[in-house]
């Protein structure tokens, strides 16, 4: 079961979506891969618990922790049943959003008083109130974005980054925000701990990415056309830097998925 939530025009510059999720994984412990892409997200998680896989070792995570800009897939665990309450940030938001320093952690336990939230939002999920436990949070985050002043510069580089699908240069980055290169890449890195040229290359993966999940039949040449790739290769070197696979065999996977599963495929990807 998986629902996306509309933030409230107060936060569009900040917040993407906020999303809800349920799986059950049974009894043994099962695990699961996230791949990459270009958002941050606040992770609330409900259940028998959860756990990363850091150096061979698995290690559990509170709830919340933020699951930032990963530069490969990361693998966690769990079992039974396994629910999520996530905030879905533009990753130039969220450290200013929740008042942290900003870093490059793929996966960052902190601690904040957003972790308040927890026994009432659990509270909520155990009694199936979905929609009760997305408004608490969406009001902590109404809160808390009126204590944070406006960054526009961000927010139109921002823009931009999204509406070119990650295909443009970071001169025209900085022009659509009015900004020089070196003062839109200062305070970027400041904000997000990364590049412009980072994020933006996430975001593009992040296109080939959803394209291949939904429609493996997709034709690479086409699609690195599509994206402002130089050419096929350099989309696939790009999509195996950040997946650790080919495109091809990406592609493979997902319409074996697809095959087995019939019409019950779904895809839950980021817009």
């Amino acid at each position: 079961m998986h629902l996306e939530f509309h933030p409230p025009e107060e936060l569009r510059d900040t917040i993407k979506c906020f999303w809800y999720d349920r799986s059950d994984f049974g009894e043994e412990q099962s695990s699961f891969e996230v791949m990459p892409d270009g958002y941050a997200e606040i992770i609330f998680h409900f259940g028998s618990g959860c756990c990363i896989s850091r150096n061979g070792d698995i290690q559990p995570l509170p709830s919340p922790f933020m699951m930032g800009l990963l530069n490969q897939p990361a693998v966690f665990y769990t079992k039974n049943r396994f629910e999520v309450i996530a905030v879905r940030c533009y990753p130039w938001t969220v450290f200013d959003l929740l008042g942290l320093p900003s870093g490059k952690e793929g996966v960052r336990v902190f601690e904040h008083p957003v972790a308040q939230l927890q026994p009432r939002l659990s509270e909520a999920i155990q009694a199936g109130k979905i929609e009760e436990a997305i408004a608490q949070v969406r009001q902590y985050f109404l809160e808390a974005r009126s204590q944070v002043a406006a960054d526009s510069m961000l927010s139109k580089a921002g823009v931009a980054m999204r509406k070119a699908n990650g295909a443009i240069p970071v001169s025209e980055v900085a022009a659509a925000a009015h900004a020089t290169v070196r003062t839109l890449e200062r305070n970027f890195k400041q904000s997000s701990g990364h590049t412009v040229k980072d994020v933006a290359a996430l975001i593009r993966f992040e296109q080939v990415r959803n394209k291949l999940w939904v429609h493996p039949d997709t034709n690479l040449a086409g699609l690195a056309h599509e994206l402002g790739y130089a050419d096929q290769s350099h989309l696939s070197r790009e999509f195996r830097r950040y997946s650790g696979t080919t495109p091809a065999a990406f592609a493979r996977k997902m319409k074996q998925k697809q095959k087995a599963l019939g019409g019950d495929f779904v895809a839950f990807i980021q817009s």
